[in-house]
């Protein structure tokens, strides 16, 4: 069983930087892939980023590859998503989840397949 919290969420203006954490509780944390998704109001739950078990692999959707950078920290059972240059099309409620899966691209960008969730934060980003 994994818990997850998330934090670290606010309102930023375009341009700025936010960095978000997701604490997780339970002995196995380090044997789950964890993973960022989000959902705007009005839109579908989008895939943001993805990290493996180890921290040795990480995946990005297109949209944020090279301004957000994914990491954990398995001795304090967080992992991390630094995001800058937000946008405003940045705005949404992102979750972190858990999963144990194998390390494909494909698993790791499904909800479907992750099965711990938290409760969300709010990333709001104005123009």
């Amino acid at each position: 069983q994994v818990q997850l919290v998330e934090s670290g969420g606010g309102l930023v203006q375009a341009g700025a930087s936010l960095r978000l954490s997701c604490g997780a509780s339970g002995r196995a944390f380090s044997n789950y892939a964890m993973a960022w998704f989000r959902q705007a109001p009005g839109k579908e739950r989008e895939f943001v980023a993805a990290i493996s078990w180890s921290g040795g692999n990480t995946y990005y959707a297109d949209s944020m590859k090279g301004r957000f950078t994914l990491s954990r920290d398995t001795a304090k059972n967080t992992v991390y998503l630094q995001m800058n240059s937000l946008k405003p099309e940045d705005t949404a409620v992102y979750c972190c989840a858990a999963g144990r899966l194998w390390w494909n691209y494909r698993l790791v960008s499904d909800a479907k397949e992750f099965d711990y969730w938290g409760q969300g934060t709010q990333v709001t980003v104005s123009s």
